[in-house]
Formats: C-alpha cells, structure tokens, sequence
C-alpha cells in the first residue's frame, strides 16, 4: 500500500512497522514479501487512518480495498483465498 508502515519506512517512528510486513508465515504469498501481498488476513493492519482489528471485523472493508482487487486480479487462477490463508496462518503458528 505503500504506507510507509514497512521497515525502515518513514510512518514506522510514529505508526509503527505494519504486522503484514513484517508476519514471515506468508513470505510469497501473491508474489509478495512477508503477508504483503495477503494483508487482508492478518489482524493489526493499519487502513483508513485507524488500526485494524481481526479477519473477521476488517473482512468486509478490505474486499473493497483497491489494493485487495488488484492482488486478486493480478494473481488471477493462481490467487489463494482468505480461508487457504488463514489455513496457512494457523498452521504456522508464531
């Protein structure tokens, strides 16, 4: 998203590092790094100017999200849905 939440960007001092940047159990999803390109699935993304809670209260809201539909577009047939994710997710627990 270009927020500049990722490390050594310049929101991190006053925002902190965006949990999509820095959550490894997603590395290459989406052809992203880390859960970048999987942001919609990880809880504590900062979206709208506000702290994002968990998949299922950010869900809806991110469907809508210009970046989502360009991943989703982008990635096509090879584009892995939230429940693959969120699979993936708990079976790598931190």
């Amino acid at each position: 998203m270009e927020c500049g939440r990722e490390p050594g960007g310049k929101n991190v001092q006053d925002l902190g590092v965006c949990p999509a940047a820095k959550d490894r159990r997603l590395d290459t999803v989406h052809g992203g790094k880390n859960a970048g390109r999987a942001c919609w699935v990880i809880a504590g993304t900062f979206c709208e100017n506000a702290v994002q809670g968990t998949f299922a209260l950010k869900y809806r809201d991110c469907t809508s999200c210009r970046f989502f539909r360009q991943v989703k577009s982008e990635e096509g047939t090879e584009y892995q849905t939230s429940l693959v994710l969120l699979k993936k997710l708990k079976a790598l627990k931190r």
